[in-house]
């Protein structure tokens, strides 16, 4: 592999926008912006968080590229910035379901998989929602 410069660059860069995706909520917030643009407001219930909390999230996905936002009077609307960042959330998705299903006979014993921690029952469980009404 060349370690140029250029290609040192591609990679922090990865690593900053895989940092963002930590959160879970800053996941929520992706989600729930698949299928059309979203006031603070709007996203705030949709998460179920607390107005001040869910702008701090997304002015943290602002500043990573991965949404943008447009004003009108008062309201701030949130929209994808990288659609395309929502096929590498389903990847990320379709592995811990995988990893959620192997664990779920022995859920009364100890788990199979020793890289999913403990507390895996606060992960979503099921499909990720496209664009419907939440």
């Amino acid at each position: 592999m060349d370690l140029d410069d250029d290609t040192l660059d591609r990679y922090r860069l990865h690593a900053e926008i895989c940092k963002v995706l930590t959160d879970p909520k800053r996941l929520m917030l992706l989600d729930t912006l698949r299928g059309d643009e979203r006031s603070v407001g709007e996203l705030a219930v949709a998460i179920g968080v607390a107005l001040p909390n869910a702008s701090q999230h997304l002015a943290v996905l602002r500043s990573a590229g991965l949404v943008g936002s447009r004003r009108t009077g008062t309201t701030v609307n949130y929209r994808l910035a990288e659609p395309a960042i929502t096929d590498a959330c389903d990847i990320i998705h379709a592995i811990v379901t995988r990893r959620l299903e192997r664990v779920a006979p022995t859920r009364a014993g100890s788990p199979t998989e020793p890289s999913l921690r403990a507390d895996h029952r606060q992960v979503r469980r099921g499909p990720i929602r496209t664009g419907a009404a939440r």
